[in-house]
């Protein structure tokens, strides 16, 4: 990967640090966030008329684990206990609800009361690693082709595309997540 990662959101950075956020949270946080940017960019260049809120998608993406700071297991095994414990912890240091539910929200997009913004937070999620969900994509698609009167199928096949093109790069960003410590503080 040759373009510089994009760089977090203030406040995302912030609260990662307060919360002692190891450095392969950062990064994972930092990687998910950079995938969200261009998704975003990808929607504001094809789908300019969209409304979409790009900087609580950007926040969502890069703190959308900070659970995993109260639940450091899940770091390098599966779970979902993170994931309320994120909101919640969120939400004790003053962030919105509305900024909050990311945590809460990235691991269940299925839920009918999902908006745009989670459902792009949950698939930079995937996306940055290389992982296509069916589902979650047709979500998307039928967000888009609703919302712009547009067919199914040219919505699916241009964002299929795109999800394409940002999947390539999962290789070199699952190499740079690895290298990463689980434990420590991250550098500020």
């Amino acid at each position: 990967m040759t373009a510089p990662l994009e760089p977090l959101p203030e406040a995302g950075a912030r609260l990662l640090a307060e919360c002692g956020a190891p450095p392969r949270l950062v990064a994972h946080g930092r990687l998910v966030h950079d995938v969200a940017a261009r998704l975003l960019d990808w929607l504001g260049r094809n789908h300019p008329a969209l409304e979409v809120d790009t900087e609580a998608v950007r926040f969502g993406a890069a703190v959308h684990d900070i659970g995993k700071t109260v639940h450091p297991e899940e770091l390098s095994a599966p779970g979902h206990r993170h994931e309320r414990a994120g909101e919640r912890l969120l939400l004790d240091r003053g962030t919105s609800p509305g900024l909050a539910r990311f945590c809460a929200t990235h691991g269940d997009w299925a839920h009918p009361d999902r908006t745009s913004e989670d459902l792009l937070v949950s698939l930079a999620d995937k996306v940055w690693k290389g992982a296509r969900k069916e589902d979650l994509e047709l979500r998307v698609v039928r967000w888009i082709a609703d919302a712009e009167a547009r067919p199914a199928w040219e919505v699916f096949a241009a964002l299929d595309d795109a999800l394409r093109e940002l999947a390539d790069g999962a290789d070199w960003r699952l190499a740079h997540q690895a290298r990463h410590p689980v434990t420590g503080a991250a550098a500020t």
